[in-house]
């Protein structure tokens, strides 16, 4: 199979972290699969450190490639957009992440028309598409996959993500550690700091999913999270971790709730759900139903 992906992110956000997990799975697999991203973005250079094939995303390099791969693949809004204009008559595949629903303008229902396939990150996201009229049978959910570390984390601290969007949550967060007498540590890197770590507070006004709480319960973290979007589909509340709603008293109550033992549970979630593996293999199945 030949798959083109597109990615216009600058950032190395969870969505890249997939596009990246997804496109080196491919390869292994044996079927051809090239990146177009921004040549500035980490995305661009961390598949040039992992010698997997990526070249600089433009419309001219979009418009002449196209026609020789079987599918295309768009990872966000831009790359949606642009692969409706300049992807020919290529099939179109589209991920969709955010959690929030789909304008009902004229050109935006027109966008949304083109696509075989729209890959969705949660049911939550599933549901959303589906009321804002994509039929059924263009929606497959695939959830996020991430690698299992061979041992579970072993340290003491309990983060959380630093963030200036106060949709995230940091501050609530904080407010919420305060009140229940906690010392929350601010992570810009969970990929590192994960493993030195024994929680994990994730706070969002909306999310798809949180490819950043799957991290940490792959590492066998308990994370308390807010029970919006597509969150309550990873964590099992009291089980893998602890859902909260988004206000300090909740916050500082859910520390109560939370234990440790919680990351054994988290953990095995993981690797009967939400692997890389089965990432891949999810999208594979529908990549060949749009080929079908």
């Amino acid at each position: 199979m030949k798959i083109l992906h597109l990615d216009s992110g600058r950032e190395m956000r969870g969505g890249q972290w997939q596009v990246i997990r997804l496109h080196a799975g491919l390869v292994a697999a044996g079927h051809q699969s090239m990146l177009l991203a921004r040549p500035d973005a980490p995305l661009f250079r961390l598949a040039q450190e992992r010698q997997l094939p990526v070249e600089a995303l433009t419309p001219f390099k979009l418009a002449f490639s196209a026609a020789g791969f079987d599918l295309l693949h768009a990872h966000d809004a831009r790359t949606h957009t642009l692969a409706t204009l300049l992807g020919g008559r290529r099939p179109l595949v589209v991920a969709r992440r955010v959690a929030f629903p789909i304008r009902i303008s004229a050109p935006s229902r027109w966008k949304y028309r083109q696509p075989r396939m729209f890959l969705a990150v949660s049911h939550y996201v599933a549901d959303q598409l589906c009321e804002s009229g994509v039929p059924s049978d263009r929606i497959a959910v695939v959830y996020d996959g991430v690698p299992v570390p061979t041992r579970p984390a072993s340290g003491m601290r309990i983060l959380v993500p630093q963030t200036s969007d106060p949709r995230k949550g940091m501050a609530l967060a904080l407010e919420g550690a305060r009140q229940a007498g906690i010392q929350l540590i601010p992570t810009t890197d969970l990929e590192s700091d994960l493993p030195d770590s024994a929680g994990l507070v994730y706070l969002s006004e909306s999310e798809g999913l949180g490819s950043g709480i799957l991290l940490a319960m792959a590492h066998g973290v308990p994370v308390i999270a807010s029970n919006v979007g597509g969150i309550p589909e990873l964590i099992t509340d009291g089980v893998t971790g602890v859902l909260t709603r988004n206000d300090p008293t909740a916050v500082a109550e859910a520390f109560s709730r939370w234990n440790r033992q919680m990351g054994i549970s988290a953990r095995q979630s993981v690797v009967e759900r939400f692997t890389v593996e089965q990432m891949v293999r999810g999208t594979l199945d529908a990549y060949e139903r749009v080929l079908a």
